[in-house]
């Protein structure tokens, strides 16, 4: 231990420690001040930021400011209007409660608070310089709060050294007013950077508006609206009101990003940042996207304050649920069925991706039984009409087969245009929603002559730890010595005479792994049989072999993608294809 005697730290020193845990970056400070402006009731917030928020904050409302004589107050920690007493903090109504973010802001920068209480006769100036808080002053000033903080960190130089360029903290200043600006889409967000109004939301109320204005016309009209949903909690009586509401907006699959950065959620009005709900929103799209890819989702989820806790992060953006299983749920089901039943196809030319289904289980719940197999070593042909059950929405137009391209894809009319058509993909997508379907009783093929396969270890680790799955599926594996399986049948769309190549391909596929979404293992085993057996790019088909699988698909579930989350199929609009040709 040290020799330095113990002793008690300045206040000023432990103000500066403390704010290190609220305030982080510039855009920490940026959070703090919107949430207050809007549980003052604002309806206008203006924030304005110079050199990355560094130099410069400043947040302008017109909320009902501060009372001339709880201005002083409002720069003591742990001093709120939001709580009276510690039981309040089971029912917390606000965004802002803790009482922190003001003192904190104030112990290491240079804070500037002009402020008039709605009725005052005037308002009131102070000056707060690094903590040390000057004499309050009246002024004339209109009703709301406009803070101004600037030299942020000057106090304490070490914290300077770990901000990033002034380009990124503004970018995440941008994310904080965009993100409030769709929780709260009846207020007017304005956003100025460096004298430039970079973003401005309408305030109409309409959450639409506002993602045009945070994502462009484009993108916020191929957004699908979630139905609103409410749900009971594992805790609730049976008559008890819903407890869980969810609703909001997610995009297509085609509009997948290469980061989780695209999926805004809300809890009663707080933008919190939460892994495990962030994976709820990514599995509802399961082979909908592509491995590395994100969907874009704004998921506003409703709960009584008693069931959250919102007090577990200095900072606010963490939160814990009483029920996090139910919340959970309500938001994988509520964006899985807006982009199963809505999506549209992916246009040519439009915002595209670069280039989650549920567990086995819940696929074979919600999947009624499907017709016979294809007929045995058909696998290389186009599969023939399917019984599969009709999609619950959002169903493909009836498609007319025109002809083939390349070899690899199909040329479709539909009654709004020119549709390309994936054969590989699409049939992978057949393939797999009937083999999900039937999984517990996928038929096999014999093999006339068992045929030994030699494997390296984790081949045959995850052929002994899988064993189940692969019977299940229609594999016959048995062990034949130290390295090698002997298979005796395979399923019964494996049309092929290399046993091994099939075998080892498969094993490869399924060992994979590194998906960014819940995958059971039966899941990524049929995906893999799926794309060893489905029809391949440089295949002949006939006119009714492009028929019956353009039939097949339109009878699918999610018919846009394939098992790996790459689209089936992209469309040209008459009216591009007009324009193309000068016809307008």
């Amino acid at each position: 231990m040290s020799n330095t005697p113990i002793r008690v730290l300045d206040d000023v020193t432990v103000a500066r420690i403390a704010a290190g845990e609220v305030i982080e970056r510039p855009s920490s400070v940026v959070k703090e001040l919107v949430e207050n402006s809007v549980d003052a009731g604002a309806r206008e917030i203006r924030v304005e930021i110079q050199e990355g928020g560094r130099r410069l904050i400043r947040v302008s409302d017109d909320g009902h400011g501060i009372p001339a004589d709880e201005v002083l107050l409002a720069f003591h920690r742990h001093a709120t209007s939001k709580l009276r007493a510690s039981e309040d903090l089971a029912v917390v109504r606000t965004l802002g409660f803790r009482g922190e973010a003001l003192a904190a802001i104030a112990a290491v920068s240079h804070v500037t608070l002009l402020t008039a209480a709605s009725g005052a006769a005037m308002g009131t100036r102070l000056r707060v310089d690094g903590g040390q808080v000057g004499a309050p002053e009246a002024v004339g000033a209109p009703t709301g709060t406009i803070l101004t903080v600037e030299n942020l960190f000057h106090a304490v130089p070490a914290r300077l050294k770990f901000l990033r360029p002034e380009t990124t903290e503004a970018g995440h200043i941008h994310d904080i007013v965009l993100r409030y600006a769709l929780a709260y889409p009846e207020r007017r967000f304005v956003l100025v950077k460096d004298g430039r109004t970079v973003f401005q939301s309408p305030g109409t109320g309409e959450l639409e508006d506002t993602l045009i204005s945070a994502y462009g016309v484009d993108v916020a009209r191929a957004m699908i609206p979630l139905a609103t949903v409410r749900t009971a909690t594992a805790d609730d009586d049976d008559d008890a009101r819903a407890a869980v509401g969810v609703a909001g907006y997610a995009g297509p699959p085609h509009l997948s990003r290469a980061n989780r950065q695209h999926i805004t959620l809300f809890v009663n009005g707080r933008w919190i940042q939460d892994s495990s709900l962030s994976f709820a929103v990514v599995q509802a799209y399961h082979t909908l996207i592509p491995k590395g890819r994100y969907p874009i989702a704004v998921v506003a989820i409703t709960v009584r304050p008693e069931d959250v806790d919102v007090n577990v992060h200095p900072a606010k953006t963490e939160v814990r649920f009483r029920d996090a299983r139910s919340i959970w749920d309500a938001v994988q089901r509520s964006v899985r069925r807006a982009v199963v039943g809505g999506s549209p196809v992916a246009p040519v030319g439009g915002d595209r991706l670069d280039t989650g289904e549920p567990s086995a289980e819940s696929w074979v719940a919600a999947l009624p039984a499907v017709g016979p197999p294809y007929p045995a070593r058909r696998a290389q042909a186009a599969p023939e009409q399917a019984s599969l059950p009709a999609p619950e929405g959002g169903a493909l137009p009836m498609l007319r087969v025109v002809g083939q391209v390349a070899q690899a894809f199909i040329v479709a009319e539909g009654p709004d245009g020119m549709y390309l058509i994936d054969q590989h993909a699409a049939h992978e997508r057949v393939m797999y929603e009937r083999f999900m379907a039937r999984l517990d009783g996928a038929p096999s093929q014999q093999l006339l002559s068992p045929e030994p396969v030699r494997l390296s270890s984790a081949e045959l680790a995850l052929v002994e730890a899988h064993g189940e799955s692969f019977r299940r599926l229609g594999f016959d594996l048995a062990p034949f010595g130290p390295d090698t399986v002997l298979v005796r049948a395979l399923p019964d769309v494996l049309a092929t005479a290399d046993v091994a190549g099939a075998v080892r391909t498969i094993l490869d596929a399924t060992a994979a792994g590194g998906a960014p979404i819940e995958d059971a293992f039966e899941a990524r085993l049929v995906r893999a049989v799926c794309k060893q057996a489905s029809v391949k790019a440089g295949q002949t088909l006939a006119p009714d072999e492009m028929q019956a699988l353009v039939r097949s698909l339109e009878a699918t579930r999610s018919p846009r993608t394939c098992p790996h989350g790459r689209p089936t199929m992209i469309v040209l609009s008459a009216e591009r294809l007009a324009r193309e040709f000068g016809r307008t």
